[in-house]
């Protein structure tokens, strides 16, 4: 079989590390096409390291630029890649512009796109990440989820059956497999920060970040939280230039800005902190797992699984909620929550099995097929892959 896989943003790492060992665990040596579109060091190269994901077969380079630009410029040169180097599937994760340019592009040349992470909706369609879900879903052949909302999503949008396939959480693969590294590593310890008592906070959502009124309210109850916690903010580079363009900070001593950190330094943080507060979608599956109290701030999730059974809580951007939320935190247990079915550091291992015998059966239906002849030309049709 041969198979490309693509990744281009920092949370695309952390997916398809595992995968990627899965597939080779059964002979199967993917090719790994790195779209660029995370260029900072400290976001992609030292994931490459920590999370033992082989050099890229491809560096397509694309880096930063307006979304459009940026798909455009993705399916251009995938198109290229894949008319050199032909796959007889394609796998794509999570819902960055990379895994839409890959999907459309691998869909145009009649290529079957295996996306993983399928089905997840906030039902904002302002979110850019989620026109990036459906359209990708669209065009998917395999859809593999990693929750029970998900299979539930596909199938309300006419998705047939045949084609889902619930794995578990291939995120959480890799944080199974890496968390006593991570733990190993003392973090928090090395920051002056005592065990189980500080939050961690990352923000970085275009929603959030790029709204002045919404920006200075997050970071309003980040300073009032720090009253009563300390607080570490890795800052992202999207927030940091919006704090500076928009006139916002600095913050109070109690809240430490640190450099965005690798995957070890940045899990062992959140896995020995009292609370997180965050925007992300990763970490509040993270937070879920390790049974971190978490605190979302976002008006809705694409990840209900994490509200229903785990820690997480939604609570938005105004600073009065927040803070309400992070007290009421502090007087409850350290831990909370359970870790849903199926997250068990098996997803990937399922990924590979189902694609190795889907396409292999494929295949041979393909050889098997007596080609369709069309009469009035006498010319051989193509058969339906």
């Amino acid at each position: 079989m041969n198979l490309s896989i693509v990744a281009g943003a920092r949370p695309n790492f952390m997916k398809v590390a595992p995968v990627i060992r899965a597939l080779r665990n059964i002979d199967i040596e993917p090719r790994l096409i790195h779209t660029g579109q995370h260029y900072d060091q400290s976001m992609s190269a030292t994931f490459f390291d920590e999370l033992h994901i082989p050099e890229p077969d491809a560096n397509l380079g694309v880096g930063s630029g307006d979304a459009l630009w940026q798909t455009a410029e993705l399916i251009h040169r995938l198109s290229l890649d894949f008319n050199q180097h032909r796959p007889d599937v394609v796998v794509v994760v999570g819902d960055v512009n990379s895994t839409l340019a890959a999907a459309l592009t691998a869909s145009k040349m009649e290529i079957p796109v295996a996306h993983v992470e399928a089905g997840l909706r906030s039902f904002d369609r302002t979110m850019p990440e989620e026109l990036n879900r459906l359209v990708t879903d669209a065009v998917s052949e395999f859809l593999f989820t990693s929750e029970p909302s998900a299979e539930e999503n596909l199938l309300r949008e006419g998705v047939s059956h045949e084609r889902i396939f619930a794995v578990g959480n291939v995120m959480i693969d890799t944080l199974l497999s890496r968390l006593d590294c991570a733990r190993a590593l003392c973090p928090a310890v090395d920051m002056g920060l005592p065990n189980r008592h500080y939050v961690v906070v990352t923000l970085h959502r275009q929603s959030n970040v790029d709204d002045p009124q919404r920006l200075e309210s997050i970071l309003k109850a980040v300073d009032e939280v720090a009253e009563h916690m300390p607080v570490v903010f890795p800052l992202h580079p999207r927030t940091r230039r919006r704090m500076r363009e928009f006139g916002i900070g600095p913050l109070s001593s109690g809240v430490m800005i640190i450099e965005p950190q690798g995957y070890l330094s940045m899990l062992g943080l959140v896995d020995a902190a009292r609370l997180v507060m965050t925007d992300s979608g990763g970490v509040q599956e993270e937070t879920t797992v390790l049974r971190v109290p978490c605190l979302t701030l976002r008006e809705n999730t694409e990840r209900p699984i994490t509200m229903q059974i785990g820690s997480n809580q939604l609570v938005g951007w105004h600073a009065s909620d927040i803070v309400a939320a992070a007290l009421s935190a502090f007087e409850g247990p350290e831990r909370i929550g359970q870790i849903p079915e199926l997250w068990d550091g098996r997803a990937a291992v399922r990924i590979a099995e189902i694609l190795s015998r889907n396409v292999a059966s494929q295949e041979a239906e393909a050889v098997c097929e007596p080609a369709l002849i069309d009469v009035r030309r006498d010319a051989p049709l193509k058969a339906a892959w």
